[in-house]
């Protein structure tokens, strides 16, 4: 900002130095990014000293609020709840260290310099941007994090880890959150601008704009488009995906959010994973710790009776399942204060920008806290009966018999809400925070949590469960590969003194990841006698050419059998979901990694399947290496066959990079790849050989 013939020559915002101390100088060097309740500094050249009764103050704007903000020198330091500055002179040049309040609403401003003689305004400079965001690094910031070695993770870690598949099947995958790439910023307050109160009342609005559990229930409403406002993303949960991508597909939050900000429209397609791993980038940019969860065999209670309650006829076949359990559920926890809650509630919070139920009228779920969830305190808000049920509740199987009656076959309260995880600060392992969210099961205090909650196991209308008999099914399996064939085994174990006679029903279709049905491909039904005290089992192979039709991209078969023992009324019903793991991609960089220098990577991919593949595409991105871009294999890849691409690119960032792969085809989709960089800012002189980093 120059002026001519003026007192006030110029003012440097500092940006460089400032964004360096408030830890923003990932997002940007050049615009001035500060974080709250930490003071910055900006240098104001003068043409000729200050005369005596003249003095300068700051000026901010916000879009949407009429008043300024006025910030004025203080001699004896100022209020912790107020803007102020503190100014020294240094010939013609005055150092301005600016002091914002923890409360200060977050978002971009306009700021300029005043020149003042008592209340009389002399001059003011051009208005320019600063920003402004939640500082948990600041004790009386309400995003403040007492562990400043994590917040390496739950604000500046830009590269994530999604957890899927199963309870007894779960895998990891890389994920570019991105938090700090060009734009993404702005997007994100692009996206609290589209909320509608926004723009139905913009004062209150930004008046809330301080408050984590405003901006948090804004952010979660807005990352899905169910409401019709404008959100980030579109879910799908079956194919096709006409019109969009694919939900695997996606490997990055960067390229959702700038899609969505060139269009102003939903991005399509999304799932439980993606919206979760947006909404992560989001919160992490503005400066809220935040963390994605993955919580396995998650329930989906409908009608909120803490239960999910399964109807099968008497072939073993689902008939109801308006109440679900989905293999897992994605959401994100992030880290606050609850002012409007009583002491105690404040930590990691619950919050599920997924559409689901409606919370205040949005498709969105939370924050509801850790400790209410734990304690079984579902009176506490927002939407803690949703989250409680997703973790805790009951699974009731029932008979539906020709009369229509239905009986009780079994129930389990263990099922539900099992190896609840988060990637660990230290690494990309898991860590399991399952004993966060719920006491060991089985323990006299989760008993107590469990009736304080209101949950219901047995008497359902007038049902009591029977007690088990003799005959115990299993079904065991080894981790299958998709693409291969595969043995599932059926153990019938009779541990009565009596041989019995027994009819087992085997079924096996393919399922989405959320438990949408989408067709079965073999079924066999064995009579067989089970001596007293031994062991039947039957193997059923499952065939590549029988599932490959039918399967979804998440590759999950569900096994079912059914056992009606002779003279036992019900039936022995035992559900499994097995996961079919991918094949993996080699990702070779050799040399060297240095900023700004090009660099050559090789990834090569071997067709496992026993059929050519078609419309091959490998995608690439790496958040501070380059953005995303497609390499298309032209023609077919016959079974067994290798295929390498060479791609060339600029690391643009330094430090600890993700370089993630992803290969797509017509019968495979999915393959992932990942491999760790470490880009030097200079050529290491300490070590004379080349490496070579694989992935």
């Amino acid at each position: 900002m120059a002026h001519t013939n003026r007192l006030i020559a110029g003012v440097d915002l500092r940006s460089q130095e400032n964004n360096r101390e408030h830890r923003t100088e990932e997002i940007d060097r050049k615009r001035l990014i500060v974080r709250r309740g930490q003071a910055f500094s900006l240098t104001v050249h003068l043409s000729d000293p200050l005369q005596s009764g003249h003095e300068l103050a700051l000026v901010l704007k916000q879009d949407k609020i009429n008043d300024d903000i006025v910030i004025r020198q203080r001699t004896a330091g100022g209020s912790g709840d107020k803007w102020w500055l503190h100014q020294q002179s240094a010939r013609n040049e005055l150092l301005l260290t600016v002091y914002s309040p923890a409360r200060a609403a977050v978002g971009e401003y306009r700021l300029a310099v005043e020149l003042m003689s008592g209340n009389k305004l002399l001059e003011r400079t051009d208005f320019t941007k600063m920003y402004l965001l939640f500082n948990p690094w600041c004790k009386e910031d309400a995003v403040y994090f007492p562990d400043e070695r994590l917040l390496k993770e739950y604000i500046m870690n830009e590269n994530g880890r999604i957890f899927t598949g199963s309870a007894n099947s779960m895998s990891g995958f890389p994920w570019n959150f991105g938090q700090f790439e060009d734009n993404v910023m702005d997007i994100c307050f692009e996206i609290l601008d589209r909320f509608n109160p926004a723009s139905s009342d913009p004062p209150n609005d930004m008046l809330q704009r301080w408050d984590p559990v405003y901006l948090s229930r804004a952010v979660v409403a807005m990352v899905n488009a169910n409401d019709n406002d404008g959100g980030v993303l579109v879910g799908k949960w079956q194919e096709p995906y006409t019109g969009g991508v694919q939900p695997t597909k996606w490997m990055s939050s960067v390229p959702i959010l700038e899609k969505w900000s060139k269009s102003k429209s939903g991005v399509k397609y999304a799932q439980c994973w993606v919206f979760a791993a947006v909404a992560c980038t989001v919160m992490r940019c503005l400066g809220i710790p935040t963390r994605c969860i993955t919580n396995f065999a998650s329930a989906h209670d409908t009608d909120g009776n803490l239960s999910i309650d399964r109807e099968y006829n008497m072939h073993g076949q689902l008939v109801n399942d308006d109440d679900s359990i989905w293999n897992f559920h994605c959401w994100i926890e992030s880290y606050m204060q609850r002012e409007d809650l009583p002491e105690g509630y404040g930590g990691w919070q619950v919050l599920d920008p997924t559409p689901q139920e409606r919370s205040s009228g949005m498709f969105r779920c939370g924050p509801c806290p850790l400790k209410a969830i734990k304690e079984g305190d579902l009176n506490v808000k927002f939407d803690a009966p949703f989250v409680f049920a997703e973790v805790n509740a009951d699974v009731i199987n029932w008979e539906i018999g020709p009369d229509g009656q239905r009986k009780r076959l079994s129930s389990n309260s263990a099922n539900v809400g099992r190896n609840i995880s988060t990637k660990s600060p230290y690494g990309n392992e898991r860590e399991d925070i399952t004993l966060q969210y719920k006491y060991q099961e089985g323990s006299a205090k989760e008993r107590e949590v469990y009736n304080k909650a209101g949950r219901r196991i047995s008497g359902l209308d007038g049902e009591e469960e029977s007690k088990p008999g003799n005959v115990q099914l299993e079904i065991k399996h080894a981790k299958p590969v998709f693409g291969t064939d595969f043995d599932v085994i059926f153990e019938l174990e009779n541990m009565g003194d009596k041989e019995v006679s027994c009819e087992l029903n085997m079924m096996s279709e393919a399922v989405t990841y959320n438990s949408v049905h989408l067709g079965r491909f073999q079924n066999s039904t064995v009579n067989v006698v089970i001596p007293a005290h031994k062991v039947h089992r039957e193997t059923v192979r499952l065939l590549y050419t029988k599932y490959a039709s039918v399967v979804s991209e998440h590759n999950i078969i569900r096994v079912t059998g059914v056992a009606r023992v002779s003279g036992q009324e019900k039936s022995i019903l035992e559900m499994v979901n097995i996961p079919l793991s991918k094949p993996k991609l080699s990702i070779k960089v050799p040399g060297w990694v240095i900023l700004h220098r090009k660099i050559t990577t090789v990834i090569t991919f071997t067709n496992p399947l026993p059929v050519p593949l078609n419309r091959g595409v490998f995608t690439v991105e790496g958040a501070g290496l380059l953005p995303t871009k497609e390499i298309r294999i032209s023609g077919s890849i016959a079974p067994g066959q290798r295929v390498s691409v060479e791609l060339s690119f600029t690391p643009m960032r330094a430090g600890v990079r993700e370089f993630l792969v992803d290969f797509d085809s017509d019968r495979l989709q999915d393959v992932k790849g990942v491999a760790t960089l470490v880009v030097h800012k200079t050529p290491p002189s300490y070590f004379p050989m080349m490496p070579n980093i694989f992935g």
